[in-house]
């Protein structure tokens, strides 16, 4: 599936769904169900719902935006290079046969 459930973020979608059921109540209550009236007055209602949800300062922790905000990601730094170890060994040459 090409949709990602697990990264929609529901709370925004169930949002969305209510001001759209919202608004075409009362569009259709104001039209009198003129189909046309109806669409065109639930239009300019959710535009205005959504305007005030999404705008308005109401310093509520409610969901704004559709994408999910991250904090940035620092980058990793790169272990310090330490000097190479000596071998444990003391011999440092190695002994070539006799011929």
């Amino acid at each position: 599936m090409p949709i990602d459930l697990a990264a929609v973020n529901w709370l925004y979608v169930i949002v969305l769904a209510i001001l759209v059921f919202v608004s075409t109540l009362v569009g259709n209550l104001l039209s009198f169900h003129h189909r046309m009236m109806a669409a065109l007055l639930s239009a300019i209602v959710f535009a205005g719902l959504f305007v005030f949800w999404t705008y308005y300062p109401h310093n509520l922790p409610l969901p704004t935006t559709l994408t999910v905000q991250k904090a940035p990601v620092a980058p990793i730094a790169p272990p310090p290079v330490a000097a190479p170890e000596k071998p444990r060994n003391p011999v440092t040459e190695i002994p070539t046969p006799a011929r």
